[in-house]
C-alpha cells in the first residue's frame, strides 16, 4: 500500500554572529508548486539553538501528518534527531558523559513536532551552492541582522 500523505520538502538554516549572540533562523517549505518561507530571530542565542528552532518551526507549521524530507546543513540537528536522541531518551536526557543534554527544551519540542510525520532527515553541505540551502541561509541572515 502506498503512502498517500502529502510530501513536503523543507530546507532549514540558523545561525548567530557572534556565537553566542544575536541569531536568526529560517525555513522554506515546499508542497508541490506551493512554497512558504518562515523566519525569526533571538537577541541572545547560539548557532545550535537557531538550527533546532528552524526545524521545529517548519514542522510545527504543518497542519496534518505528512511525508517530510527535511534538508539541514547542521550535523548537530541531523545526528541529534536521527542517532543521539534515542540514547538520550533511554538515559533520561543525559549524554554519553552522563551530563544533561544541552538544548533539552528544543530537542523535546523537535521530537514532538516530528512525531506525526514520516521523516527523512537529510544533511546538505552549507555554503556549497545548494540553491535552497543558500536561500534559507540568506533568510536566516536577514532575520539575525534584524535581531542584532
Amino acid at each position: 500500500m502506498s503512502d498517500t500523505r502529502p510530501l513536503v520538502e523543507i530546507w532549514t538554516d540558523g545561525g548567530c554572529k557572534p556565537n553566542p549572540g544575536p541569531g536568526g533562523w529560517a525555513a522554506i517549505l515546499r508542497f508541490g508548486e506551493h512554497e512558504k518561507e518562515l523566519s525569526g530571530s533571538d537577541g541572545e542565542t547560539t548557532n545550535n539553538r537557531m538550527e533546532l528552532t528552524a526545524a521545529i518551526m517548519a514542522l510545527e507549521a504543518l497542519k496534518k501528518p505528512c511525508r517530510v524530507t527535511l534538508h539541514t546543513d547542521s550535523e548537530y540537528v541531523r545526528n541529534g534527531i536521527s542517532r543521539w536522541i534515542h540514547g538520550w531518551v533511554r538515559s533520561n536526557w543525559r549524554n554519553a558523559a552522563k551530563e544533561p543534554v544541552k538544548n533539552l527544551d528544543l530537542w523535546q519540542r523537535l521530537l514532538a513536532a516530528a512525531k506525526p510525520h514520516d521523516m527523512d532527515w537529510r544533511w546538505v553541505r552549507g555554503h556549497a551552492g545548494d540553491p535552497m540551502n543558500e536561500r534559507a541561509d540568506a533568510l536566516a541572515t536577514i532575520a539575525r541582522d534584524r535581531a542584532g
